[in-house]
């Protein structure tokens, strides 16, 4: 566990990798997310930051990355907010030999209003996608996006990165109302072509 002068977690370790929390903000306001009742914890670790860090403050609390599986940009925000940020740290990472992993709801190409799909060429070398529901009606219910037109958007970011990341997943939580896992197994596997993972109610990190 690493952290900054005022006493943020900005890397921590789970299952050998190096977890990344570049920012508190996001795209969604999940229903099932810990922050929104209250607790910021994750196996241990406080992840509520006060302030975003800077690319040397990040690179810090990695350290040296050899010492881990991979790199996972994770937190409890979504870190392609900070998408320059987040694009500058892995080309530093992956010049060390750095594994670049981003866990993401699939919105960056919505936010930032054009298709940032290529830009993840070369730094990131797997990408988890939130699908979190087989529709837009359920998704919308269970994620409270801010912006419209989430869902297609998660979708279609979800087919245009495969030809630049070369292990991209899709992943729904079993136990949330109204989910239908092998729905949601059936759109990322045969629909969109990538890899499918079921996730677990309430089992965070």
């Amino acid at each position: 566990m690493s952290k900054n002068n005022e006493d943020d977690v900005l890397a921590y370790e789970l299952h050998g990798n190096c977890y990344l929390n570049i920012t508190y903000h996001c795209t969604l306001r999940c229903g099932f997310c810990p922050k929104f009742n209250g607790c910021w914890e994750v196996q241990g670790y406080d992840l509520l930051i006060r302030r975003e860090p800077a690319i040397d403050e990040i690179l810090a609390a990695v350290g040296n990355p050899s010492r881990y599986q991979q790199i996972v940009f994770c937190g409890l925000g979504e870190p392609t907010l900070r998408l320059d940020v987040l694009l500058a740290v892995a080309d530093k990472l992956k010049q060390q030999g750095a594994t670049i992993r981003l866990n993401t709801d699939g919105l960056a190409s919505l936010v930032h209003a054009r298709d940032v799909a290529p830009e993840l060429a070369g730094k990131v070398d797997a990408l988890s996608i939130s699908m979190n529901a087989q529709n837009e009606a359920i998704y919308n219910q269970h994620t409270r996006p801010k912006l419209d037109g989430a869902f297609q958007a998660m979708l279609d970011f979800s087919a245009a990165v495969k030809p630049y990341v070369p292990e991209v997943s899709m992943s729904a939580i079993n136990g949330l109302e109204g989910v239908d896992i092998d729905a949601c197994r059936h759109i990322a596997e045969q629909q969109i072509g990538v890899q499918f993972r079921q996730r677990e109610l309430d089992v965070v990190g």
